[in-house]
């Protein structure tokens, strides 16, 4: 079985494989990618109990420093943890039922060679967050006549 990118990333900057790192990037994995602090801290009390909340922050405060992880709000204001061991990350959030839709190619490539050109600066990575109605509220805002009125 092949080794994730989280724990290739671990390895390859030479910190230990511990039981807390490991279950943490399990729980990242599992959760596809996303997950808020609470609800790491639930699933850690569920799983490994014996790693306290201390550990929990300390490893992904780590992971963050190895661009493993990284932070956002998504449209909000509680704080998301994101597996991002390949540097970049794209998705959309819709701004009704907040459903999470990712996706690979953000054809940003070529803005990025241009950009390092123009500023003399080596880019490493890219979230790229993106906000709109996703097809679901979009058609119950089609079939809703009190809404579809008022807009």
């Amino acid at each position: 079985m092949s080794e994730s990118l989280g724990v290739l990333a671990l390895r390859n900057a030479g910190y230990k494989l511990t039981q807390p790192r490991l279950k943490i990037l399990e729980i990242l994995e599992g959760s596809g990618g996303h997950i808020t602090a609470a609800e790491l801290l639930t699933r850690i009390e569920a799983q490994a109990p014996s790693i306290g909340r201390a550990s929990v922050f300390r490893t992904l405060d780590l992971m963050i420093k190895l661009r493993i992880v990284w932070t956002t709000a998504q449209g909000g204001s509680t704080v998301h943890y994101m597996l991002m061991p390949g540097g970049h990350h794209h998705h959309i959030i819709c701004t009704r039922c907040q459903r999470l839709i990712e996706f690979e190619d953000c054809g940003l490539a070529h803005l990025i060679t241009v950009l390092e050109g123009q500023f003399g600066v080596h880019i490493e990575g890219h979230l790229l967050e993106l906000y709109g109605i996703c097809r679901d509220c979009q058609a119950q805002v089609e079939r809703s006549p009190a809404v579809s009125a008022l807009a």
